[in-house]
């Protein structure tokens, strides 16, 4: 089985293997395609928005999964202009590269006090031999964090705000290295049963065994 991973971005590439078996699936990627045209992403929710490219690049495949995420600040409106929703990388309608991300998130935060409190909404889509099933986590309050303007010299490539996001209850940089023991049971937990939403959603979408 063939399955399309719908993103040029490799950490979420990297994401969605390892949710899914490799026995009997052979994961392929836009690159592997040759596919450089991506779809207007008109949709006001990341579910919208993973459907709408699940729809585009099921033209290529059979089997297609499409992801798309929201970064939300507690501390402004959900109307405020400033408040990062689905254009986390084109805030000013302009795509910003890994770098430039860290130093407008930076700014923008220095000018909330320094600190906020944030949250990511994450929207799946499969496309399925010309049908659509989608998902939206809405468990990413309960995994709150903050993000600050002094971003740490550590880098996770794909994942730039990482550079700028603490664990709430330890204070470290997503980046730190060891961050992951901290909290070790909370974080399992809040990982393994995002991580069991997920395949539970995947493995219906895409009628396979897992």
């Amino acid at each position: 089985m063939k399955i399309l991973i719908g993103t040029t971005n490799p950490a979420k590439v990297a994401r969605f293997r390892e949710f899914l078996p490799e026995d009997g699936i052979e994961f392929l990627t836009l690159k592997d395609l040759g596919i450089t045209d991506e779809p207007e992403e008109s949709g006001a929710t990341p579910e919208e928005n993973a459907r709408i490219k699940a729809a585009f690049y099921g033209r290529f495949c059979d089997r297609v999964i499409c992801n798309d995420s929201g970064l939300y600040f507690d501390c402004i409106p959900m109307d405020d202009p400033r408040q990062p929703g689905l254009q986390i990388r084109t805030p000013e309608g302009r795509r910003l590269d890994d770098e430039e991300m860290i130093a407008y998130y930076s700014s923008l935060i220095a000018e909330l006090g320094g600190k906020t409190l944030a949250y990511y909404l994450d929207g799946i889509a499969v496309y399925r031999q010309g049908q659509i099933f989608s998902y939206l986590d809405e468990q990413g309050k309960a995994a709150a964090f903050y993000m600050v303007d002094e971003p740490s010299p550590e880098r996770h490539p794909g994942w730039p705000l990482d550079s700028l996001s603490l664990n709430k209850n330890t204070m470290t940089y997503f980046v730190d290295h060891g961050n992951n023991i901290y909290d070790q049971v909370e974080e399992q937990i809040m990982v393994g049963q995002y991580r069991q939403r997920v395949v539970a959603f995947l493995k219906q979408a895409l009628g396979v065994e897992m």
